[in-house]
């Protein structure tokens, strides 16, 4: 249960390796795949930290490994995050921009493919803040987070949001 099968410095060495490994492939699926995760994406998480846990330890089972483990996972959050902060180059690796989904109203093409974002995806978020027409959107904005901000014109009407939801209402 306290006893090391794998020494302490190669659990710590693993673990720092897998960190990166997943924080790089992370960041290669995209920002929006870590802004709303769906069912398929909760498996793929839950199989990617099953398949390296064992990467980690090193098949170490006790309960000190999982504890150093877990300890350098967060002292490796830590230190990315606060180096990312300080060096611009690591930080633009490490995160994204924001990404301009609509201006005046209008999608962007070209920026929805680039982030892999479909015009329902982006009419979804626009309906979580209480607007039912993309053309009442000043400007949507994929974030670094993986979220949509939605900035909504000034002055609209909601008459267009009444006749969409009466839309959805008459849906089969």
């Amino acid at each position: 249960m306290f006893g090391l099968t794998t020494p302490w410095w190669e659990i710590i060495l693993r673990t720092a390796v897998v960190y990166v490994v997943v924080l790089v492939l992370l960041r290669v699926a995209g920002k929006r795949e870590l802004g709303q995760m769906s069912a398929v994406d909760l498996v793929v998480i839950l199989v990617i930290a099953n398949a390296v846990q064992n990467a980690m330890t090193g098949g170490d089972n006790s309960l000190i490994g999982g504890i150093i483990a877990a300890s350098t996972l967060v002292a490796m959050n830590l230190i990315f995050g606060r180096v990312a902060n300080r060096i611009p180059l690591l930080e633009h690796l490490f995160t994204s921009e924001p990404t301009l989904l609509i201006d005046d109203g209008k999608l962007i093409q070209t920026h929805l493919q680039r982030e892999n974002i479909t015009r329902e995806d982006v009419e979804m978020s626009a309906r979580e803040h209480g607007i039912g027409d993309l053309s009442d959107v000043e400007a949507a904005i994929l974030e670094r987070d993986g979220s949509i901000s939605i900035i909504p014109r000034e002055g609209r009407k909601t008459m267009r949001t009444v006749r969409r939801i009466r839309q959805l209402r008459n849906r089969p």
